[in-house]
């Protein structure tokens, strides 16, 4: 390969302008890996071994024949805190991003390892689910498991083409929505009100309904959130007293605040819409 020469506009090899280590001081800054895509690809090979637990923990064994109640569980809580600890990557790689530079790859990176992380892993969940419940039925899992995969794939699309008021998602964010599916399959409802409900969070991931960003004390809450659903997941994988209502309490609450959270959204545009009018009656008084 071969570069050109500015001052003599002819071509010379590209040995001679420098050796290896020349080259990488020569790339531009905003190809270089930065903290927050450090963070980010951490994310990616969370939701990777997620997927990897699921499969050797609970699939394999299952169609062996050669697990046990206790190893299912306990793999299949290893994966759901691996998607707990990719949000908490997915939270952290922002928040670095905007207080330390950020590469040109950052939003890219960040898209790619959401759809592994809250994309794939969820809708393997789910499909996985399918096939070692009692009362599922492996193919209906799989067509809310490829929802529940599309929705992600729309929704991560769209924030990358739509600027939206600063503050505000439109649509469920794909970490709250995997855990929130993941959530239903861990509570063992019925089958049929399991699947709407996956189907269901797969709208609110695609529909226009504002979540808030978790910035200031809502990310201090979030994390608090996070790492107390990995303790109740801890007791519940180890069998300890209490720890299945537990589990079980915390994931109806994750369904809860799905549900919730958006009234808060709503609440402060009611809220901006009755100040404007409030304002504008004055003006046309005065």
């Amino acid at each position: 390969m071969t570069v050109i020469d500015p001052g003599r506009q002819t071509w010379v090899p590209e040995a001679e302008v420098g050796d290896g280590a020349d080259e990488m001081d020569d790339m531009p800054l905003s190809m270089r890996l930065s903290i927050a895509d450090a963070l980010t690809l951490g994310n990616a090979t969370c939701g990777f071994m997620a997927v990897y637990f699921t499969t050797t923990g609970v699939l394999i064994p299952h169609l062996t024949g050669s697990g046990d109640g206790g190893m299912a569980r306990h793999s299949a809580a290893t994966a759901v805190m691996l998607m707990l600890l990719a949000s908490v990557f997915d939270l952290f790689d922002g928040l670095v991003a905007r207080k330390l530079r950020s590469s040109a790859m950052g939003a890219e990176l960040d898209n790619l390892s959401d759809l592994i992380s809250f994309g794939l892993a969820p809708a393997y969940f789910v499909l996985v689910w399918g096939m070692v419940a009692n009362d599922a039925h492996q193919r209906f899992s799989a067509l809310a498991a490829i929802v529940v995969l599309l929705a992600v794939v729309l929704r991560l699309a769209r924030f990358s083409c739509v600027t939206l008021p600063n503050g505000v998602f439109q649509g469920m964010p794909s970490p709250f929505g995997a855990l929130t599916v993941v959530s239903i399959v861990l509570l063992e409802l019925p089958f049929v009100p399991s699947l709407l409900a996956i189907v269901g969070v797969a709208w609110l991931m695609v529909s226009r309904v504002e979540y808030p960003k978790p910035r200031g004390w809502l990310a201090v809450a979030m994390l608090g959130w996070i790492v107390l659903s990995m303790g109740l997941l801890t007791a519940w994988a180890f069998d300890a007293p209490g720890g299945e209502l537990l589990l079980e309490t915390g994931c109806a609450l994750q369904l809860v605040l799905g549900a919730v959270i958006p009234l808060f959204a709503t609440a402060r545009r009611v809220n901006a819409f009755r100040d404007h009018r409030r304002e504008a009656r004055a003006a046309a008084q005065s």
